[in-house]
């Protein structure tokens, strides 16, 4: 069966960088489009980032990530990453993988930026 993973959460000092890892299994992973989206308690879940099949492929961000947030792809290793950096208090949010047009999700994992 299809399984999302996501790692890489953590408790963070405001201006401090962390990387997310989303590894995918039971599934052709270069077939889909891959997103980032988080969730933050009491509101919705929103989308952070997106990149189409390809490694290297055209990527999207919300407004307030973008230049500070990389999303990026490994087609080989069937992971998707999230690189975070500049972070801030409002970034703290759980944080889950998204195979695009499909219902498979990850469990999220947790990014805490406090000082």
């Amino acid at each position: 069966q299809v399984q999302v993973v996501e790692s890489g959460g953590g408790l963070v000092q405001p201006g401090e960088s962390l990387r997310l890892s989303c590894a995918v299994s039971g599934t052709i992973f270069s077939a889909y489009a891959m997103a980032w989206y988080r969730q933050a308690p009491g509101k919705q879940r929103e989308l952070v980032a997106s990149i189409t099949i390809s490694n290297g492929g055209r990527t999207n961000y919300a407004e307030s990530v973008k230049g500070r947030f990389t999303i990026s792809r490994d087609n080989a290793k069937k992971t998707v990453y999230l690189q975070m950096n500049s972070l801030k208090p409002e970034d703290t949010a759980a944080y889950y993988c998204h195979l695009e047009s499909t219902n498979f999700w990850g469990q999220g994992t947790q990014v805490t930026v406090s000082s």
